[in-house]
């Protein structure tokens, strides 16, 4: 069975390719390149054996995602993570996200709708909760009114999903994830963002290289136990598995509603000085930080009640918050080895 992964050379993207070559998938990748190197296909290959099929194009060319169709007609399901996924960058730059993140999406279903079945898994995002009221967030909380142009993309993609899959043979699967990071255990791909990292985890560990000079923490008078906003990080190996479960869903029938949706992260909230402090235990040094203003576009707190996922989708995380720490620190050190 071949499946398209959209932003298959990305962080998250790209292990879940490792993943779903390892169930035996056939896989064809799609990306633009604009925050990822073709140089991961050779780790990709490294650690399962496989060669992903590539193609390089920009979802947001209608002609071009016509034309991929019409090149891979036996396409059977989609795992879309290709869009553009900074809250700072988003408010700083709304139409760019709004174009790559909503054309992308409504290009690719237009296709897709047009065959006799589709499976399509959405990479979503807990931004859709907004500033939830009660912790955990359970797939039940209320959609807010998005805080951040990103956040409203994937409010906006849920809903366009939603609509589509009422009038066309489409099944999808809606995953708000928590906050990925870490790297495969092989060392072979991990998260290497393109001009200075927008994610703590990569920040925190460039910095550790001595790339960056320190890190800012975006305020301290937050109302949490330490001051510092608390998010679920949650490790990426095992983010990629669960999309292989929920396609796997999907494509054995059972899922129970055109549209299902499922939280991903740990369950466990970490603030921003935990994180600090998992990274100063795993690397056996002090980090350099300076607490600044709060940042326009950041939640308080955020993290998942994972009960549906664990009991519906069968699938619950591994790793804990210092194995990914753990397993993002070696990969920058080879990286930066190289």
């Amino acid at each position: 069975m071949k499946i398209l992964v959209t932003g298959g050379l990305g962080f998250i993207g790209s292990h879940t390719v490792v993943e779903l070559q390892n169930k035996g998938f056939e896989v064809v990748i799609i990306d633009n390149l604009s925050n990822s190197s073709e140089d991961v296909l050779k780790g990709i290959v490294a650690i399962t054996g496989k060669q992903p099929i590539f193609e390089k194009l920009d979802l947001r060319e209608k002609h071009a995602v016509k034309d991929f169709f019409k090149k891979h007609t036996d396409v059977s399901g989609v795992i879309h993570f290709a869009a553009s996924k900074a809250v700072g960058e988003s408010v700083a730059n709304p139409l760019l996200y709004y174009e790559n993140n909503i054309a992308s999406l409504v290009y690719l279903l237009q296709e897709l709708q047009q065959k006799p079945e589709a499976h399509f898994i959405f990479s979503s995002s807990c931004t859709v909760y907004g500033q939830a009221d009660v912790m955990p967030i359970d797939e039940n909380a209320s959609i807010k009114p998005a805080i951040s142009p990103y956040g409203n993309t994937k409010q906006i993609g849920e809903e366009i999903i939603t609509d589509v899959t009422k009038v066309s043979n489409i099944n999808a699967i809606l995953l708000r994830y928590f906050n990925p990071i870490g790297a495969h255990p092989s060392g072979e791909i991990g998260e290497l963002p393109i001009g200075v990292p927008q994610n703590l985890v990569p920040f925190i560990t460039q910095t550790g290289m001595g790339l960056r000079k320190e890190l800012m923490v975006y305020g301290n008078d937050y109302p949490t136990p330490d001051g510092t906003c608390i998010r679920d990080y949650i490790h990426v190996v095992d983010l990629a598995k669960a999309h292989v479960v929920a396609l796997q869903r999907l494509i054995e029938k059972k899922n129970t509603d055109k549209v299902e949706v499922f939280n991903l992260g740990t369950g466990v909230g970490s603030s921003v000085l935990e994180v600090i402090s998992s990274f100063e235990k795993v690397s056996g040094k002090p980090f350099p930080y300076k607490i600044v203003a709060k940042r326009e576009g950041d939640v308080t707190k955020a993290y998942a009640n994972t009960d549906k996922a664990n009991n519906v989708l069968g699938w619950k995380t591994e790793s804990s918050l210092d194995e990914s720490i753990e397993s993002a620190w070696k990969w920058e050190q080879k990286v930066r080895s190289k």
